[in-house]
């Protein structure tokens, strides 16, 4: 499997999304949570279509693992994946008039 792109969508203080392109094609996204016992708890979405089979996700978790968190481990059990493959339906988001007033 060639080298896997991230590019970061979101940061905040304790998690951090990261779409995953290979070859230019976005192919998956990924939800990191780092935990005050300093694991990291990540949800991985694999798009159907990507070209990415279940027999590859484990060379594409030791990747994520090399490059995203050097801190922690598969091995030592300070980071856990959950993984699932699916189609994205669709991007929603509050309607304005249902936001609620600014403070």
């Amino acid at each position: 499997m060639d080298r896997p792109t991230f590019v970061r969508l979101l940061r905040t203080h304790t998690s951090e999304r990261f779409l995953l392109q290979l070859a230019e094609r976005d192919v998956a996204v990924l939800d990191l949570h780092y935990l005050g016992d300093h694991t990291v708890q990540a949800s991985l979405l694999v798009y159907e279509g990507a070209g990415i089979t279940e027999p590859e996700i484990p060379a594409l978790l030791e990747r994520i693992d090399e490059i995203l968190l050097p801190e922690v481990r598969l091995d030592d059990k300070t980071l856990t994946f959950a993984v699932a493959m699916g189609r994205v339906v669709g991007a929603y988001e509050a309607a304005r008039d249902h936001l609620p007033p600014a403070s």
